[in-house]
């Protein structure tokens, strides 16, 4: 079913939240709560074959984060109550309420999960923290007694630490390592903690012992929430080796922003049961710790980056790059050592340059930056995706509607304690001043071509390669450019290529591609999208133009939006589906597989498909749906509003996918809010108020359709079927739907099989009827449907309801009439399009005005690609296409969709292609 109200938001502050409708609070962003799921415990991983079986959900990888903002019932129960019937723990020492009380001022906490008591059942706790520290200990105390879980100052029955209290560290942090560092000296033997060998000791001696080893993660300064000044950032919680005093700094400066993470504990007693001896246990204990503490900081501090010089050197010095390096300079007819300067500056062209402190700055300017814009953020599915990363190297894969997309994107990341990805960017934004701020958050740049430039290919290939097998996360746009048309471009599989090479190459750490969702209720670049699909070229980034765009950015309302995390695609599941016979060994980058091709198409259409899955329908969505299906693009007020409800209704009842999520407001809001942010104006009437769009604004609604067109399929063809009939057999409509779908599962990227899409057919006929739109009868030929005579409202409801996929029809009969008026050998692929293209202009212009992508020649392109894969079509010897009587039917099933005069009109401006344009080359 689609999301409900009360899904995660980030909200941002001042305003109204116009999903709620409440006001909420003008000085600082509403608090994020932590979800209580197994990915924000940090659980444990394993380190090898004989470890210790934890009993938590292995950790976030680099790259995806734990940190939630749904609240959500308790995943345990039992341990609640446990928890609660526990006696209540004595009173801590004099001295650490002393320091706690003067600490309190300068420390606030956010504990993870929201329910820590929930992970520890009667038995004894022990403390893990990754170091030593007294802040450490005051903090964990603090955390401990504000979630009723027992004090670690306070010593565990029979004090089998031997210390009087109930925590211990690793010390990886220690002046032994700091000492090192500093003087160049290797540093002393690592030993493993001393109390953990005590603690294993005293289970060893007592069998009735029993303690939980919890590890508790502190970050101070980490939480970018608030804004507590920018030289806060300086002393922000890192990798880097610190002092007491510089301690101090960090929670004078950014107590307030303190993360406590309790993750779920270790069992004792079945790693005593491995009998591996006294060393070698509590060996293996502290290297399971030590991993998992790296790999929460991992996850909320990002990985412990190279410098850029230092990965930019690994690069080159790879055997690939080596290759392409001496291949260059026997092109060149140049020195090696200058073939190596050309691919060193290649490299620095292309590499990120990743900062911390900017990323954090930049999130105290975006926050402001977004709260004058938008009304506000909504994420769903952000908890689902965080069960599913654990142990997995993450790559993004969004839809690409706005340059906002990754800011965006790394925003609500960075806020939600997930470390911002890597950020596969065109060479076009390495515009000055903001290419460096793009580079140090992450971005790295890439050409639009690499024809011609093996050593360049070679070198991005590598950088590529680097970061796959660093455990970076990674995000790119596999449509390769903004979607100026709402829908989802083809995918391109430069970057597919590149990632799954590199996971071939080396494949240590699983791959995750996380589809993510973007929608809009208003666009910054419609304006320019509008003059783009009006024939204008497309204007080259510059730093002018964006500093000149600014103030009138910042002066608008853009409304809010929703990022949707779709449905994770695991590579080895796709691996095993297209590549059964590999068995996991590396495959060199000499290797090309047969299978490889295969495997990016397939992981492509998946992506494609996914994010359409995790589409949200906002409240421009269903305006759009509604207003562009009239002529004139208005309606009475009633009418709009019963149409939006019935768009609302088909939505629910029949549901796309589990994480399609639709907007709770009411018709009636919707219409105040497409007022508000200035896309309806209504016109006052004594008979009734109107709501129109004017020309201009139509074309961009079409965009805001676009978005979720896939959404509507089976209502808009059932309702397609009885524009021009009255009367239909059900048979008859779901034999053509069948026919028609392999099309439209191409065009739209749709989920299901032929027999899922009939079935999705079948149950919204039952809405249909129950709405009064149709009526079922019985005849000797089967059930029938029928619709009503006349211009009733049933017929303008259908009507509304078919509009959507009624071009998409016409652009079919388009190709199929051009193809039958030219005969069978005459044009190549290449010729159709054009002629499709040609057609479908003229028609526009001599009736209705179509949408801009009734005249896209690349769904002219996926429609007869499309064709030739069913065997419809085919190519001669000479590239030309041929078919048989078998289009003819088609052509005839097209017939019961599209009326007569139409059908006439189509067929009259279809060209010939001796008459209108010079031939030319068929394209395969």
């Amino acid at each position: 079913m689609p999301a409900m109200p009360d899904q995660p938001s980030l909200q941002f502050p001042g305003g109204q939240d116009p999903r709620s409708g409440a006001d909420r609070p003008a000085a600082t962003p509403a608090p994020t709560a932590p979800v209580n799921d197994d990915a924000t415990t940090g659980g444990l991983p394993h380190v090898d074959a004989a470890d210790v079986p934890v009993q938590a959900t292995a950790d976030v990888s680099a790259g995806a984060g734990h940190a939630e903002t749904a609240v959500e019932a308790p995943a345990f129960h039992a341990p609640v109550a446990l928890a609660a019937s526990r006696p209540r723990p004595p009173r801590t020492p004099w001295w650490a309420g002393l320091l706690g009380r003067l600490m309190r001022p300068w420390i606030g906490l956010k504990v993870e999960p929201q329910l820590p008591e929930t992970l520890v059942d009667h038995r004894p706790v022990c403390y893990v923290l990754e170091d030593y520290g007294l802040s450490n200990a005051l903090i964990l105390d603090r955390a401990c007694r504000e979630a009723g879980l027992p004090s670690p100052l306070q010593p565990l029955p029979g004090d089998p630490l031997g210390r009087k209290r109930a925590y211990v560290a690793l010390s990886r942090r220690n002046a032994g390592s700091a000492l090192a560092l500093a003087t160049g000296k290797a540093p002393p033997k690592s030993t493993h903690s001393e109390s953990l060998a005590r603690l294993l000791e005293a289970h060893r001696a007592d069998p009735a012992l029993d303690v939980q080893v919890m590890p508790v993660s502190i970050f101070v300064g980490r939480s970018p929430d608030k804004n507590n000044g920018w030289f806060s950032v300086l002393f922000s919680e890192n990798w880097a080796i610190v002092g007491r005093f510089r301690r101090l700094l960090s929670i004078l400066l950014n107590g307030r922003d303190t993360l406590v993470r309790f993750a779920e504990p270790v069992a004792v007693r079945p790693l005593l049961a491995e009998d591996l001896g006294a060393e070698r246990t509590v060996r293996k204990l502290s290297r399971v710790l030590r991993t998992h503490f790296n790999r929460v900081r991992e996850a909320i501090i990002g990985p412990d980056l190279s410098t850029r010089r230092l990965l930019v050197d690994k690069v080159l010095a790879s055997p690939s790059v080596k290759e392409a390096i001496a291949d260059q300079a026997r092109r060149d007819g140049t020195r090696p050592e200058d073939a190596w300067k050309k691919a060193h500056a290649y490299a620095y062209e292309i590499a990120a340059d990743y900062s911390h402190p900017v990323v954090r700055s930049a999130s105290f300017l975006l926050t402001t930056v977004w709260n004058r814009i938008f009304r506000g953020v909504l994420v769903h599915h952000l908890d689902r995706f965080k069960e599913a990363a654990p142990g997995h190297e993450i790559v993004y894969v969004p839809s690409h509607r706005s340059h906002m997309d990754y800011l965006l994107l790394s925003y609500l990341l960075y806020g939600r304690g997930i470390v911002p990805p890597h950020i596969f960017a065109g060479v076009n934004l390495n515009l000055p001043v903001i290419g460096t701020l793009l580079r140090k958050g992450g971005a790295f740049f890439a050409r639009r071509s690499f024809r011609g430039n093996a050593l360049y290919s070679a070198v991005f290939s590598e950088y590529m390669a680097q970061l796959v097998g660093g455990g970076y996360s990674i995000e790119y746009f596999i449509e390769g450019g903004r979607s100026r048309t709402g829908r989802l471009l083809p995918p391109k599989g430069g970057a597919l290529v590149m990632t799954l090479r590199a996971h071939l190459r080396e494949p240590r750490k699983p791959v995750l591609f996380q589809p993510v969702y973007i929608g809009y209720e208003k666009l910054m670049e419609g304006g320019s999208y509008l003059d783009e699909l009006s024939g204008k070229a497309k204007k080259k980034e510059s730093i002018w133009q964006l500093l000149w765009s600014i103030p009138k950015v910042l002066r608008s309302n853009y409304g809010q939006v929703v990022v949707n995390f779709g449905e994770p695609i695991r590579l080895n599941d796709i691996l095993a589906e297209t590549a059964p016979d590999w068995n996991g060994a590396p495959v060199s980058e000499d290797d090309k597989p047969a299978w490889l091709a295969n495997t990016v198409d397939v992981l492509a259409q998946r992506i494609h498909v996914n994010i359409n899955r995790a589409a949200d329908v906002n409240p421009i969505n269903l305006l759009a749906m509604a207003l562009l299906s009239t002529p004139k693009h208005a309606m009475g007020e009633a009418d709009l509003l019963a149409q939006i409800a019935l768009s609302k209704q088909m939505l629910v009842e029949v549901p796309y996918s589990d994480r399609v999520t639709v907007t709770p407001h009411t018709p009636a809001e919707i219409v105040a809010h497409g007022e508000e942010i200035g896309v309806l104006e209504r016109v006052t009437h004594p008979l009734g108020d109107v709501l129109r769009v004017d020309d201009e604004q139509a074309v961009l609604l079409t965009y805001y359709r676009n978005n979720v067109l896939h959404l509507h399929t089976a209502s808009a063809w059932i309702a397609c079927c009885f524009l021009h009939n009255r009367r239909m057999n059900r048979q008859t409509v779901l034999r053509i739907g069948r026919t028609m779908y392999p099309f439209l599962q191409a065009e739209l990227f749709l989920p299901w099989n032929e027999d899922g899409f009939a079935e999705r057919i079948e149950r919204t006929f039952e809405v249909f009827v129950r709405e009064g739109l149709l009526e079922l009868a019985s005849s000797d030929d089967g059930e029938v449907f029928a619709r009503n005579a006349g211009q009733t409202d049933e017929v303008f409801r259908l009507r509304a309801l078919s509009h959507p996929l009624q071009q998409a029809f016409e652009r079919y009969y388009i190709a199929i009439s051009v193809l039958a008026k030219n005969g069978p050998g005459t044009l190549g692929a290449g010729e159709l399009e054009g002629l499709c293209q040609l057609a479908a202009q003229r028609l526009s212009l001599l009736y209705a005005p179509a949408a801009p992508e009734f005249f896209d020649k690349s769904l002219f392109r996926g429609f007869i690609q499309k064709l030739r894969e069913l065997g419809l079509v085919k190519l001669d010897g000479n590239s030309k296409l041929v078919f048989d009587e078998r289009l003819a039917v088609l052509a005839k099933d097209a017939k019961v969709i599209l009326g007569r005069e139409l059908r006439h009109s189509i067929e009259k401006v279809s060209p010939e292609a001796v008459r209108t344009v010079p031939p030319v080359i068929a394209e395969d």
